[in-house]
């Protein structure tokens, strides 16, 4: 049995199509139904749905064997034993710094509100810049307007959330899209079948960008 740790929303939306090429569909739509463990039409492979957060943790210890992980995520994760095989170019995003557009000069050290923590910690040690980061969960754009933090670093899609709240896009940290990830004992263990499914995911990403 192969276990792969999905999330839901954008990226379970943009993998369905890559699992389909692999012969594998989910019975149940997690959407519309509260099962966390989902069949699919493959005997030997089953869905689970857990945190978009959580997924390089479920694979890494063993609660399943392949997951599908934006890289923002992973990035949050720079130690984990993981196998990466597969960039599927879904989910496509930048990770960045934002601010108010026509902001006060900062004084003293910048304050930086984000989710991404570790991202942001390495960002600014390779610049050689000092800086305190408040861990917030949501809402990111919401803590420059209120005098909470100077900048924010967030994933930046279309920017039109950020315009919306008076902020712009300034510093670009990475290129975000979602990743194809294996534990390394599984690969071991199920190695015929775990390659044979990266290399049919493989062949619908390459199919898929050819189109």
């Amino acid at each position: 049995m192969l276990t792969l740790a999905l999330s839901k929303g954008r990226i379970y939306k943009e993998t369905l199509p890559l699992l389909k090429a692999a012969g594998i569909e989910p019975l149940d739509d997690p959407e519309t139904c509260r099962k966390l463990i989902l069949d699919t039409t493959n005997p030997n492979v089953r869905l689970i749905i857990v945190r978009a957060s959580d997924v390089p943790t479920y694979v890494e210890y063993g609660g399943a064997d392949i997951g599908v992980a934006g890289k923002d995520v992973l990035l949050e994760h720079p130690n984990a034993e993981l196998y990466e095989p597969i960039d599927l170019k879904i989910a496509e995003c930048k990770l960045m710094t934002a601010g108010r557009e026509n902001e006060e000069e900062i004084t003293g050290r910048l304050k930086v509100a984000t989710k991404f923590v570790e991202s942001t910690r390495r960002f600014y040690a390779d610049k050689g810049q000092q800086v305190d980061i408040i861990k917030l969960y949501g809402s990111m754009e919401l803590a420059p307007l209120v005098g909470l933090a100077d900048r924010i670093v967030d994933v930046v899609d279309t920017g039109n959330t950020l315009r919306a709240n008076g902020l712009i896009p300034m510093e670009h940290i990475a290129d975000i899209s979602s990743r194809l990830v294996v534990n390394k004992a599984s690969m071991k263990m199920k190695h015929a079948q775990i390659q044979k499914f990266i290399e049919q995911v493989r062949s619908a990403v390459e199919e898929r960008n050819n189109d």
